[in-house]
């Protein structure tokens, strides 16, 4: 999702190397990330995978037709902690024959899938549901393992990627249509919704089971049948929830797992007309060259998309709520998230308050390897992240802003990167005007309420925004007027399964979770009877 360029996920920094897919790297069998020494795992990792493989969740192969398979050529590509550098397993570097066959495998068990009454899908995935909290433990080792994320917000992505299994289950259950009132007397008008199709379901590696949960667990529900292609950077979590839902009584063919040569899997994806619809998390770049491929097939899409989330600090705000709320919203997963707020802009009256407690607080965080005791912060993704944080934080340092707290490598080397505050930013800087996807803080000063939201929707992104304020007029005002799906008011967590994710302008098309996450996956159909007098 062409030249090699770096671009966020919603999850991060990716590399793409074609018009449509996403991928690290190409080069099965071969690769090894620049920044990192090929190496054995330390003890301490090759215990825990040594537990994850008793649990049973340990899985290296992609799945097609319910059974476990390597790439038809051998080849495999290493997934790395990017905590330690260790090589903590080498999975199967798929491409275009075994996408092919996996799309096979989904529109055959279709016919079946689609068919089985709302309650006994509801009853399956109720039953996928129970088994990822009983994992939950495992999973979200494994999470850590390869994403780096501390093991507490792991633990919470799972609860939260499972909410979703649970919703759906009961949305299954839920898909009404309507009877029309005719315009003659011996018709009869019906309106019914009906699954889609083959669903291609492209996820980040940021949150690598929560992004899954929100897209194949509408789709399961309306009848729907699944290929993923998941982040080679974090598969290893991907095919443990796959191997659930194979243990829940989702039959083989209904959910396909495929990855490693990201631009031949995303170009079949794309070309095939056995696939109905593609729903991706990713770049904004990217979403539209996947909106110009499915235009060959008129394929739907759902994309979820580049964010630049305001965080605004009204003078008349709880400083402690707006410190607490900022923090959250802006270091989870160290930065690494699309609602992630991406400018903190503080009105003049308390922006020097602010700023001093709000970078007192930050360096409180504590940095490191995400399985350590009280760790906040842990490791970006990889090298090229690192790289692009480090060059935003130049950036604005060369056109005028001062580092508050960090802006540097942090001392543990690797790619940890020190939490860090810049005040003094003006929004033609980089760390404003694009996204840092990092674990820095751009701070803007502004003077009136009509300047916070000029500078707050200029930018074509819109996913998420948060304001902090007393005012009850002020927060209505300011929520209506900003540009953006998502606001959180004295919030700085607002994800939720049961309420609509997704953003205006080049944020991306269509809602995930809540009921309105069941519309992308169903097709209305309209029924006219006559003769019915």
């Amino acid at each position: 999702m062409f030249a090699r360029t770096i671009h966020r996920s919603s999850s991060g920094i990716k590399f793409y190397h074609s018009s449509i897919s996403l991928s690290h790297s190409s080069l099965c069998n071969s690769y090894s990330p620049t920044h990192l020494h090929r190496r054995q795992m330390s003890t301490e990792t090759e215990s825990i995978v040594d537990r994850l493989k008793s649990s049973g969740l340990w899985r290296t192969k992609g799945l097609i037709g319910g059974k476990w398979i390597d790439a038809y050529d051998g080849k495999t590509i290493e997934v790395n902690n990017p905590a330690s550098g260790d090589v903590i397993a080498s999975v199967a570097c798929m491409g275009e024959r075994e996408t092919k066959d996996a799309i096979s495998s989904a529109y055959d068990a279709f016919s079946h899938w689609s068919k089985l009454t709302a309650n006994d899908r509801s009853n399956r995935l109720r039953n996928w549901y129970n088994l990822l909290l009983e994992h939950k433990e495992e999973l979200a080792q494994l999470i850590t393992l390869e994403q780096g994320k501390p093991l507490k917000e792991a633990i919470g992505e799972v609860g939260y990627g499972a909410s979703f299994i649970e919703f759906f289950a009961e949305e299954a259950k839920r898909i009404y249509g309507d009877v029309i009132p005719a315009t003659l007397s011996d018709r009869r008008l019906f309106v019914i919704k009906q699954p889609v199709g083959v669903v291609a379901a492209i996820t980040p590696w940021n949150f690598p089971l929560a992004m899954i949960a929100r897209k194949v667990g509408p789709a399961l529900a309306c009848g729907c049948t699944v290929v993923i292609k998941p982040s080679e950077l974090t598969p290893l979590t991907a095919l443990a929830a796959a191997e659930l839902a194979l243990q829940s009584g989702i039959p083989p063919g209904v959910l396909n797992v495929v990855m490693g040569d990201a631009p031949k899997i995303g170009n079949s994806l794309v070309a095939s007309p056995q696939v109905r619809k593609i729903t991706f998390t990713g770049s904004t770049a990217v979403g539209k060259k996947l909106m110009a491929g499915a235009a060959e097939t008129v394929k739907k899409v759902s994309l979820e998309l580049g964010g630049n989330a305001p965080c605004i600090v009204f003078d008349d705000a709880d400083l402690e709520v707006a410190i607490k709320g900022s923090l959250a919203t802006k270091f989870r997963n160290s930065g690494q998230t699309c609602v992630c707020a991406n400018r903190l802009l503080v009105q003049e009256g308390i922006y020097e308050k602010f700023t001093k407690a709000f970078s007192n607080a930050v360096q409180d965080l504590k940095v490191g390897n995400g399985l350590s005791e009280g760790v906040a912060q842990g490791p970006l993704i990889n090298e090229a992240a690192v790289q692009k944080v480090d060059s935003f934080v130049q950036d604005a340092v060369s056109k005028g802003a001062k580092v508050l707290l960090g802006g540097k490598r942090h001392s543990l080397g690797m790619t940890f990167y020190e939490p860090t505050v810049i005040g003094d930013v003006k929004n033609e800087m980089l760390i404003a005007s694009q996204e840092v996807f990092g674990p820095v803080a751009p701070v803007l000063k502004f003077k009136t309420e009509e300047e916070a939201i000029q500078i707050a929707n200029d930018t074509n992104a819109g996913l998420a925004a948060y304001i902090f304020t007393n005012s009850i007029k002020r927060s209505w005002r300011v929520s209506e007027a900003l540009e953006y799906g998502i606001v959180g008011v004295n919030e700085g967590l607002v994800s939720t399964e049961v309420a609509p994710f997704g953003g205006f302008k080049q944020s991306g098309l269509g809602r995930e979770g809540s009921k309105y996450g069941m519309d992308d996956y169903l097709e209305i159909k309209y029924i006219c009877m006559g003769n019915m007098g």
